[in-house]
């Protein structure tokens, strides 16, 4: 956890033509339906609305020029499309996908039935065969989350799914206790790796996503992002900065609001409701203070980059390692996060991540510093907004979409979807692609990034 005590001091911190930028293979559009032929990825996830701050801290952190920061942000909104439609069309064979290269060129999708590479690879993606699918994988570890409830893992604080080593890595201190915790859930050891390291991840202790702001006069979180509820404004960040009840002041230690839900350890997630002096706004703070634009919080896949903001080290970038982490911290467990190779320090925690334009979660904890480099660890957004009914405020104007014919059916804005969920629009089916948070413009005809007829 990367909270500070109150006595720390806060320090601050294009457009792509998307089509033309896509690599080829990766579009996705084969056979996706009609709007696919005139509605990118790229396009329906606004990779376009990348600002300036973002694609510099991308050179920066990732060692990239412009063009190759623009073009990774496009391929990676096709890529992620492109596997949505592979997991949904390969079923339980689907074994897992990740992005590779400068600009994430490279899609691997993993199967363990060798009849569906041909599949795989008609869809301009490279295939592998392996052993276990993603379903088993993560079952597995679902046994290693159960199994933590009853053992301590301070000396094994880290596992996960990895889906591009077909296995479910247990990083520990002491090899021994990764050991013991694989017996302890009767996971197959075919299915694990032990790693050693000397990573004790803690929580990052001490209205525009990365500002500070003050929890009960005590201590210092960053704003991860603005959202609204109904009427109320405020905005998500760690459950660990603070307990429902706790009041908050902002950055300028101006009253600014109260903790309405906070959950930690089990998961790392909390909002907080503002007075009525705070107004939400569809932004995250950029380096320089810029505003970056917010549009959406498709998950991005495994290898692709995001990007940090926090009211203590400011703009940082890495890359996504994997989804679907467990990692234990002094307090406790927590389960479902997702860890990155970005930097962070104290007073980071609560603060948001972002991949392009795409909101993907608030800062909870990890190791290292941004001197030497580290690892961290945040609450992916779309669970938290699940969970408390919140709806994430959004740059996105749906403009002049296509007209999706006879509105109604289950679909409904403001609710998260998880891939594989199916709703009714206009009469037809469809089946999510992404995970993300519904909006005005997304609807199923109009985003085939995010949502597949059936």
């Amino acid at each position: 956890m990367l909270r500070r005590h109150i006595r720390a001091r806060a320090t601050g911190a294009a457009v792509v033509a998307t089509a033309a930028l896509l690599v080829a293979g990766l579009s996705g559009s084969a056979s996706a339906g009609p709007a696919a032929a005139t509605t990118s990825a790229a396009q329906t996830l606004r990779t376009d609305a990348a600002p300036p701050a973002l694609l510099r801290a991308m050179e920066r952190d990732l060692g990239l020029d412009r063009r190759q920061a623009e073009r990774r942000l496009a391929n990676e909104a096709e890529a992620g499309a492109t596997a949505g439609r592979l997991g949904a069309a390969l079923g339980g064979d689907f074994a897992g996908a990740w992005v590779r290269g400068a600009e994430s060129g490279t899609l691997t999708v993993a199967t363990t039935d060798a009849g569906d590479v041909p599949l795989i690879e008609a869809r301009g993606a490279r295939a592998t065969v392996v052993r276990h699918s993603l379903a088993d994988l993560d079952a597995a570890k679902a046994r290693l989350d159960r199994a933590a409830q009853r053992h301590a893992t301070t000396e094994a604080p880290v596992w996960y799914v990895d889906v591009p080593t077909n296995s479910v890595v247990v990083r520990a201190v002491r090899p021994a206790a990764a050991r013991a915790l694989l017996a302890a859930a009767g996971v197959d050891r075919a299915l694990a790796r032990v790693e050693r390291t000397a990573e004790r991840p803690r929580p990052l202790y001490d209205l525009r996503g990365g500002e500070a702001y003050y929890i009960n006069n005590s201590g210092r979180c960053s704003i991860g992002f603005p959202v609204t509820k109904g009427t109320q404004q405020g905005y998500a960040t760690a459950g660990h900065c603070g307990r429902a009840g706790a009041s908050t002041s902002g950055h300028n230690r101006v009253a600014q609001g109260t903790f309405q839900g906070s959950v930690f350890p089990g998961r790392d997630m909390a909002w907080v409701a503002t007075n009525s002096q705070w107004t939400a706004t569809p932004y995250v703070k950029g380096g320089g203070g810029q505003n970056v634009q917010v549009t959406g919080s498709t998950q991005a896949p495994v290898g692709a980059s995001v990007c940090r903001s926090g009211s203590t080290t400011g703009w940082h970038c890495g890359t996504v390692q994997q989804h679907n982490t467990s990692v234990t911290y002094p307090e406790g467990t927590i389960t479902g996060v997702t860890r990155t190779s970005v930097c962070a320090e104290p007073g980071d925690s609560g603060g948001s991540y972002i991949s392009g334009s795409q909101a993907q979660g608030v800062t909870s904890g990890g190791s290292g510093n941004c001197s030497s480099g580290g690892t961290t660890y945040f609450q992916p957004v779309n669970p938290l907004l699940q969970n408390y009914g919140l709806t994430l405020r959004t740059t996105t104007d749906p403009g002049d979409p296509e007209d999706p014919g006879e509105p109604g059916g289950t679909w409904a804005a403001g609710t998260v979807y998880q891939p594989g969920d199916t709703v009714t629009y206009g009469g037809a089916g469809y089946r999510c692609l992404q995970g993300h948070q519904a909006q005005p413009g997304w609807e199923p005809p109009n985003a085939p990034a995010l949502w597949q007829r059936v």
